[in-house]
């Protein structure tokens, strides 16, 4: 079986980053993570990808001149570890249209509500100030519109009676390092793909 070689965008500590470690840990998983790419040189993730022996990467768009040349020396960074797949895990930029048309069908992201609904931030305040009974995490393509790119997989949590953002953050976590590594699977099985 040839694996399909992954690269993860993060800026923090990279949780569905680790999930996405440990699935491609399996025998039989149809993916290897190859590096890790943050935008934030603190991020406790990189630390993480590097105890795992991935080659990773930290570039701060504040260094650039341009968002433009920023995000064209993530790609030659993506590049050179010759990845085929971009799972976003946390990377807190918006991605300008160049650099997401370039792996247009081959980036997915995480996102902790049931899309449409809540793009954006803040999503587990945002579901419980609107009294919200059902919430939860989509993947879903990346495509040019802010969390508008077409679902793969979503899993539902119910919202408690006393829930806070953090508690009602902390159940969606658990359904987020479930169903992204399921997702990217199916993205490299071919089982999914997105019409350009």
């Amino acid at each position: 079986m040839s694996r399909k070689r992954v690269a993860v965008l993060i800026s923090g500590r990279g949780s569905n980053m680790s999930a996405l470690i440990e699935a491609a840990k399996a025998p039989d998983y149809p993916a290897e993570i190859v590096g890790v790419l943050s935008n934030k040189a603190a991020a406790g993730g990189l630390a993480v990808a590097q105890a795992e022996g991935i080659a990773t990467a930290s570039l701060a768009q504040s260094r650039f001149p341009s968002r433009e040349m920023f995000e064209d020396t993530m790609t030659q960074v993506l590049e050179s570890w010759e990845a085929e797949i971009v799972c976003l895990a946390g990377f807190m930029r918006i991605l300008g249209e160049d650099f997401v048309n370039h792996w247009a069908g081959r980036m997915i992201n995480i996102h902790p509500s049931l899309l449409p609904a809540y793009r954006g931030l803040d999503t587990h305040a945002r579901a419980l100030a609107d009294g919200a009974t059902v919430h939860g995490c989509s993947v879903h393509f990346v495509t040019p519109g802010l969390d508008e790119g077409p679902v793969i997989l979503q899993a539902q949590v119910p919202v408690l009676a006393g829930d806070t953002p953090e508690t009602l953050s902390a159940r969606v976590l658990v359904e987020e390092h479930r169903i992204y590594p399921q997702a990217l699977a199916m993205l490299c099985r071919g089982e999914v793909s997105l019409l350009v």
